[in-house]
């Protein structure tokens, strides 16, 4: 078989030691660098262009999952994760190979089987992935930050800095402070992600940040609308005014 060239994505040294130590035991596998965290990871892929990568999901600046999204051509992934059985639930349902902390030296072997078989018999799908991405298991607690590709740079986003989210198609479009940015995800994902206390979905198309909120005013009959404190105006569904009711006690 051909050498498979390997990289280690992850914050925890003893993590990486163990899947070097596991490693010894399959000599296709050849591991050309080792990271610490998802931008050192992201500019070891492409430069490097690995095969296969383990992938740690919870690290500190930027996560596993964040770190591909921001890949035009992920490789195939292993990924290394103390979710909860819940979570891991969308990894199975898309037929992704993870590893669930802590791993035996059984359980690894059958990652291993697995990928070694798809790319011997050529079935790896890039598109896995790519649609696993869109909707990714929920994150433990809430986030405080999106991180975004843009033309020049990767754009750390704090959530406090977020004044609405709207949702278009399979993308999401953030307006902040400093302007807007697009992100391959789905609204449903943020609804859950975002902290609730701050960020609550006012109609189909809008999750808004109720720190941003300068008024809200009736428009046409039985229905409401929300002014932003740099004057845009966003329609509220009747669940959204409820929410919001609930939320600001009015």
């Amino acid at each position: 078989m051909n050498t498979i060239r390997t990289i280690i994505i992850d914050d925890e040294p003893l993590a990486r030691d163990l899947i070097r130590l596991y490693l010894k035991d399959y000599t296709s596998f050849q591991i050309i660098e080792e990271c610490a965290n998802g931008f050192e990871g992201l500019k070891a892929i492409q430069e490097l262009k690995p095969d296969v990568i383990f992938l740690d999901i919870e690290m500190p600046k930027v996560t596993g999952l964040e770190m591909l999204e921001l890949l035009d051509q992920p490789p195939v992934v292993i990924f290394t994760t103390a979710y909860q059985e819940h979570a891991i639930k969308a990894f199975d349902l898309n037929a992704l190979d993870y590893l669930l902390k802590p791993f035996s030296k059984d359980r690894f072997k059958k990652a291993i089987d697995k990928i070694v078989t798809r790319i011997e018999s050529k079935t790896v799908d890039p598109n896995i992935i790519k649609d696993f991405i869109k909707e990714p298991p929920l994150p433990h607690g809430t986030i405080d930050r999106i991180v975004v590709k843009t033309i020049n740079s990767i754009k750390i986003i704090p959530a406090s800095e977020i004044k609405y989210l709207e949702a278009q198609d399979d993308y999401v479009m953030i307006y902040t402070h400093e302007g807007k940015f697009l992100k391959q995800q789905t609204m449903k994902y943020f609804e859950h992600a975002l902290d609730p206390a701050f960020f609550i979905r006012i109609h189909r198309s809008y999750l808004i940040n109720v720190r941003e909120i300068l008024r809200i005013e009736p428009y046409e009959k039985s229905s409401y609308q929300v002014i932003l404190k740099d004057n845009t105006t966003l329609p509220i569904s009747r669940t959204g005014y409820s929410l919001l009711k609930e939320k600001l006690n009015f």
